[in-house]
């Protein structure tokens, strides 16, 4: 009997105890960042560039960080945020998407693999070149698919990534998780892509790709920004200069640069010209899905 009072009177005070410290020890939040988590869909998915919702919410409310980095809460979550720390933010900025930069179609193989099915495992066999032909090529195995919170990324032909734009948030799970540096995030209003990651040179990436660049350095010369370059035999668009154009996807012979002008505005938005006033009029509505 002694032991049990004994014992109930350690716990009685151990409690005491932990109750005074608790009040004495509290770290006392931000009821900005409070706020801000509240309006934050929770998704901590990272593409802020903060360690999840709460992450992001701190570094809003005590470092000053932009209010609009939120990829899936997107504008108004933005502008809600904005308004809980009193400061004033556009509605122009265009909401980021995921692009796959290989369209994987006719790609010759090298070896049969039966390894480890994902991407990063394909990546590590032989000496790291993947079985496929094409050592910068998607090895389709999903592994993109499988990061993406928002269940945005499918299967399409020949196991090709595709984003559907209407549920991707450019969270960038995509991006970390392709061994090939292959997914990137943009505006959607960056229209004009180059859809390969191959850097061999025109010869070898012509035998093994259908649609790789030969470096031929045709939309570097029709450009009429100087936006694009070819350095180490792959087209590079630096979108501080390019206009939309859409010169150099008329000139590629492998149809590496494309167009999705077409596929992203909705066609009552086309005007009265578009048939000469929208490049790439080989794209047909809603191809944007398809890469």
């Amino acid at each position: 009997m002694t032991a049990l009072v004994a014992m109930a009177a350690l716990g009685a005070l151990l409690a005491l105890a932990l109750a005074v410290a608790s009040r004495r020890f509290a770290v006392e939040t931000n009821p900005l960042m409070d706020r801000i988590l509240a309006v934050l869909p929770g998704a901590n998915c990272g593409g802020c560039g903060f360690p999840g919702c709460a992450g992001y919410a701190e570094a809003v409310a005590v470092k000053g960080a932009d209010p609009t980095l939120c990829a899936p809460g997107g504008i108004k979550v933005g502008m809600a945020i904005a308004r809980i720390m009193g400061v004033e933010v556009g509605e122009t900025r265009a909401r980021p998407v995921s692009l796959c930069h290989c369209q994987r179609e006719k790609v010759k193989t090298v070896a049969i693999y039966s390894g480890i099915q994902t991407c990063r495992g394909a990546s590590l066999f032989g000496l790291g070149g993947g079985w496929l032909d094409c050592r910068y090529g998607c090895l389709g195995y999903g592994d993109c698919l499988k990061a993406c919170p928002f269940r945005a990324i499918s299967f399409g032909p020949d196991r090709r990534p595709l984003v559907d734009e209407n549920k991707c948030t450019g969270c960038k799970k995509c991006v970390v998780a392709c061994p090939r540096s292959l997914m990137a995030v943009g505006p959607i209003d960056r229209y004009v892509h180059v859809l390969c990651h191959n850097r061999d040179k025109g010869a070898m990436a012509n035998k093994i790709c259908a649609h790789a660049c030969i470096s031929c350095r045709r939309c570097e010369k029709v450009c009429p920004a100087q936006s694009i370059s070819v350095p180490n035999n792959l087209a590079e668009i630096d979108y501080s200069k390019c206009v939309g154009c859409g010169k150099c996807v008329e000139v590629c012979p492998h149809q590496v640069l494309i167009d999705l002008r077409r596929a992203r505005i909705p066609k009552r938005e086309w005007p009265a010209e578009a048939a000469s006033s929208i490049p790439g009029e080989t794209l047909t509505e809603g191809r944007s899905d398809q890469y």
